[in-house]
């Protein structure tokens, strides 16, 4: 059996690049609360992990070379939210939803960590033969 970082590491090595670009994404949020005209912006997690790990069912086949190409987006394209309750000033943060959805992410994050963590440390037993 071939060994390859890729099936060691599996989902969670794209799966930590996402969650953190989602938490720059949500501390932008957070930190734009009281700016007028702000957007609120967010990840589509899965359909930009289903990108990232190419398992997009959703692509368009190319089968001649005629065939017209889709402008759209990539999956890890930052998408606006739409907020519960507008505000006055045109700002689309709403620091409750920013906040849980920055510690579910964050929960995540930590939990992608620890299994690559492991994963490395059982290939590192494994190479000193323990």
């Amino acid at each position: 059996m071939r060994f390859t970082f890729e099936k060691v590491l599996g989902v969670h090595e794209p799966a930590l690049n996402l969650q953190s670009q989602r938490s720059e994404l949500l501390a932008a949020n957070l930190a734009n609360a009281d700016t007028p005209q702000y957007k609120a912006r967010d990840l589509d997690f899965q359909a930009a992990l289903r990108s990232a790990t190419g398992e997009d069912k959703g692509e368009l086949v190319i089968t001649n070379s005629r065939h017209l190409q889709p402008e759209g987006s990539s999956g890890t394209d930052p998408l606006f939210r739409t907020p519960n309750m507008p505000s006055i000033d045109g700002n689309t943060v709403e620091e409750n939803v920013e906040m849980a959805a920055f510690t579910d992410n964050s929960m995540h994050y930590l939990t992608s960590l620890r299994i690559l963590g492991e994963r490395f440390q059982t290939i590192t037993s494994a190479i000193k033969g323990q």
